[in-house]
């Protein structure tokens, strides 16, 4: 019998090696799985390249990533925290000015057609974001019909860390509002993905046209409970 259901958040991470890279969902505080990061903190995998659209956001979570050291590269769009106040909202910050972090700046439309295009097992593409930018230097560039294009790359993941409020145990899964954002794609483009959900429902309960995640690209799915935020 298929069941993608693990008993834990510590078996959920278990075997996220040093130097993966990660796909982690969550824009500002929607749809972050926090559960997840700090399971992967007590694991102690380190070295790691992070796809997220912040670099942090909040005290709990990312933040605390980068702030062990554990995040050798950022791979984001908005690379500052939305709240100053907080304990470890700097953290991207001052890990990248003191040479301890890269990153690499990418729009979200582009970050997310990058994810979709690995999911999917296209190649590179010609997008005009970023074109005559330093976004683009180094990176091929065409005018093709009198518009700027800059080439890029499809963007894998070894794994993806999603939340999603409802998940069966084939992996289906579906989500709360803009708790949705980049995790479909990011289930899409990792080789393992990892949802953390709400609750954990019997097969047939979320009808088909609202599974947003098919199963087929989700790997685990645990139960954290309800965490109230998107």
């Amino acid at each position: 019998m298929l069941d993608k259901t693990v008993a834990s958040l510590e078996e959920a991470v278990s075997d996220v090696h040093d130097g993966a890279t990660l796909l982690i969902g969550g824009f500002g505080a929607s749809g972050v799985p926090t559960q997840l990061i700090c399971a992967l903190l007590d694991q102690g995998a380190r070295d790691l390249v992070i796809v997220n659209n912040n670099a942090g956001n909040g005290p709990v979570g990312l933040s605390q990533l980068v702030e062990a050291g554990r995040v050798r590269k950022m791979i984001c769009s908005f690379a500052r925290s939305s709240n100053k106040a907080q304990p470890n909202a700097v953290a991207f910050a001052d890990s990248y000015h003191a040479g301890t972090v890269e990153l690499e700046c990418v729009p979200q439309g582009t970050m997310a057609e990058r994810m979709r295009a690995a999911g999917a097992g296209m190649g590179p593409f010609f997008t005009p974001t970023s074109y005559g930018t330093d976004l683009a230097k180094g990176k091929e560039t065409r005018v093709i019909d009198g518009v700027g294009y800059v080439l890029e790359h499809p963007l894998k993941g070894d794994f993806a860390f999603v939340k999603a409020q409802y998940g069966d145990r084939w992996g289906n899964l579906t989500y709360r509002y803009a708790g949705r954002n980049f995790a479909p794609v990011m289930a899409m483009a990792a080789t393992t993905a990892v949802a953390q959900v709400d609750q954990i429902v019997d097969l047939g309960s979320i009808p088909p046209e609202q599974v947003v995640t098919p199963g087929i690209f989700v790997q685990r799915v645990v139960r954290v409970g309800e965490q109230g935020n998107g």
